[in-house]
């Protein structure tokens, strides 16, 4: 990602938008029931707005538990710091910052609910914390929080700027530690076979390396399909392909002749369709145009790099923990959407901006 910024990039690694996780002490993230982080930067004070805005019900969970648009805000805020970083103070008047705003609005609403229904179903289930889950899981994450500030004021005061008091801050770390100990009575019977984990590794050997294999690549980036194919074209009659780059590509690698350097197989940060395109080629071989949400793309495998694969047996362990994880995240999502279907949720979404 670029910076604490929107990333638009149009750099060399093709990276979706999205905001950042900067780090500011991480306080926004506990703020939630941590089943997604958000973007914190330092924050001012609570804006003052008419209490009729604040309260405003945005969503109801079981016909009397509200969501109202001032604990929205609330938790929005560092994200708000962000975008007048980026957009100045009259952010709104910007489309892209205000679909990011709504986005990341609608995650913490969805984020929200899911607390909501959580922590119902760990009462129905009579679920709690010992003591001494207490205090690993409260007092030790609070303390580790207020380790990253230089003083207890400095921390209560970063505290204060979310609209929470420490004893606030408690409650919701409390209430993360339930849901957390919900979820694993949800999935504590999810298993993994040999069989299981064989299957997976036969199907992935490429993650199983003894080194990471890379591909080198280049590509030439351009607006339109026509452009693309008359790149192609020229590739194909036997021009340089780094020259053709310097002269036409849009991309920030056009100096380098559209040089990508080695890239790992596996890398995220790279556009999928982009990455699934150069994986298919071979060495010295150019693609066909290829379309993406950066535009249209010609690219060129300079060179595979590929190590032997290890064997099953020497990570069998690590492919058993990954399937788990797998089929746990499975289980929890369906129950959370039978969770979901249960709980008479009516979100007015228009409350939302």
């Amino acid at each position: 990602m670029v910076k604490s910024k929107l990333n638009t990039c149009k750099k060399t690694k093709y990276k979706k938008r999205g905001i950042k996780m900067k780090s500011a002490k991480q306080i926004a993230t506990a703020l939630l029931v941590g089943m997604f982080t958000f973007s914190a930067v330092g924050c001012s004070m609570v804006e003052k707005r008419p209490e009729a805005i604040n309260s405003k019900v945005v969503a109801t969970i079981y016909g009397n538990q509200t969501i109202t648009r001032g604990e929205i805000d609330k938790l929005a805020k560092g994200t708000v710091e962000q975008l007048k970083s980026q957009y100045g103070d009259s952010y709104e008047k910007n489309e892209e910052a205000v679909a990011a705003l709504k986005k990341q609005k609608e995650q913490i609403l969805t984020s929200l609910i899911d607390q909501k229904i959580f922590l119902k179903k760990a009462k129905d289930q009579k679920i709690t914390l010992t003591k001494d889950e207490i205090k690993t899981n409260v007092d030790d994450v609070y303390a580790q929080y207020q380790q990253e500030f230089k003083t207890e004021s400095e921390f209560k005061s970063q505290l204060s700027q979310y609209g929470y008091t420490v004893a606030e801050f408690k409650d919701q770390l409390k209430n993360r530690a339930i849901s957390n100990k919900l979820i694993q009575q949800v999935v504590k019977d999810v298993k993994v076979s040999d069989d299981e984990a064989k299957k997976y590794y036969d199907s992935h050997k490429n993650s199983y390396t003894q080194s990471p294999n890379t591909v080198h690549l280049a590509h030439i980036l351009v607006k339109t399909e026509k452009e693309a194919k008359a790149v192609k074209a020229r590739i194909d009659k036997g021009e340089d392909f780094a020259t053709v780059a310097k002269q036409v590509s849009t991309d920030g690698s056009k100096e380098k002749g559209g040089d990508l350097g080695d890239i790992q197989e596996n890398d995220s940060n790279y556009d999928k369709t982009f990455m699934a395109a150069a994986l298919k080629l071979n060495d010295n071989q150019v693609s066909a145009p290829v379309h993406t949400q950066f535009g249209w793309h010609v690219i060129k495998c300079i060179k595979k790099t590929e190590y032997p694969v290890k064997d099953f047996n020497s990570v069998k362990d690590d492919i058993k923990q990954t399937v788990l994880s797998t089929k746990q995240k499975s289980v929890y999502q369906k129950t959370l959407k039978k969770w979901e279907s249960q709980a008479n949720i009516d979100k007015n979404e228009k409350n939302l901006m």
